[in-house]
């Protein structure tokens, strides 16, 4: 199944199963996130009589909320390579806050403090059973579905410490989106991801060149955190990034970035300056 979040026109939230091209609501739930189990997201009411064109309402980052944003960084080898850096025996791993999402369609803001804004094009999971010390061959039963993430980067923060959370973690910088895909829709190991940059595409791979496994990784970080439903991963981008290009591209204003992963969906946002 496929799940998307969005807002009646009264600006109440609510989330719905994509059929047909329609959203159809789920009775009692407002936003997938700490409380949304897999089992009650499978088993909750649906409103076909309440259901709207998906066309007709923007689309908000698919978990609002979640309790916890894990990005891992340098997970494909082309990645790793145009970076000059040495393959990891452990997962490089810094958050993000829910604060950093937007809806898939939502315009990138250039902040005025940064001049070398830049995109990753990413796969991200969205947990739905919670877990700690999870073995890596149950990890799949924790999962409650992808979705597409651009983990938007601010170089020039990124580097001023070997810490990079300050160049990640920007308010209103990543989108979400735009649905949730239950596991069973999607051969998620084999399936291709590519980012576009004003229709020329600039990144490009397949989920089976992950350095760690979508397996690995929820095995990894569940040693040293919980993860309860609505937390996400977001899993890595493969090489072509702006900064690593001869010359640099980061994004300016009016440029439009998109990221699709195969049978999951695809965000597209369009680059503007702050009116802040």
């Amino acid at each position: 199944m496929r799940y998307a979040a969005s807002t009646t026109e009264r600006g109440q939230q609510f989330v719905a199963e994509v059929r047909g091209g329609q959203l159809i609501p789920l009775d009692g739930i407002t936003e997938i996130g700490t409380g949304t189990s897999t089992g009650e997201l499978a088993a909750a009411p649906r409103l076909p009589k309440q259901a709207v064109p998906v066309n007709d309402r923007a689309l908000l980052p698919i978990v609002p909320n979640p309790s916890k944003i894990i990005c891992i960084g340098l997970n494909y080898r082309s990645h790793l390579i145009e970076t000059g850096r040495d393959l990891a025996v452990y997962p490089v791993m810094f958050p993000k806050y829910a604060s950093s999402l937007i809806g898939p369609y939502h315009d990138i803001v250039l902040p005025a403090e940064s001049t070398q804004v830049d995109y990753e094009g990413e796969l991200a999971v969205v947990i739905g059973t919670p877990g700690r010390r999870i073995a890596e061959a149950d990890a799949r039963r924790h999962v409650l579905g992808y979705t597409v993430a651009n983990d938007i980067t601010m170089r020039d923060y990124q580097y001023k410490t070997h810490q990079w959370m300050q160049g990640k973690a920007w308010d209103r910088s990543t989108p979400l989106g735009p649905y949730l895909v239950t596991p069973d829709e999607v051969d998620i190991d084999t399936a291709t991801i590519s980012t576009t940059l004003n229709g020329a595409q600039v990144q490009a791979s397949d989920l089976s060149r992950l350095i760690f496994s979508i397996d690995r990784l929820i095995c990894t970080i569940s040693e040293f955190t919980q993860l309860v439903p609505g937390d996400v991963i977001l899993t890595g981008t493969p090489s072509g990034v702006g900064y690593r290009r001869n010359p640099q591209r980061f994004l300016t204003p009016g440029d439009t970035v998109s990221v699709e992963v195969a049978g999951v969906g695809r965000i597209s946002n369009t680059v503007r300056t702050s009116t802040d």
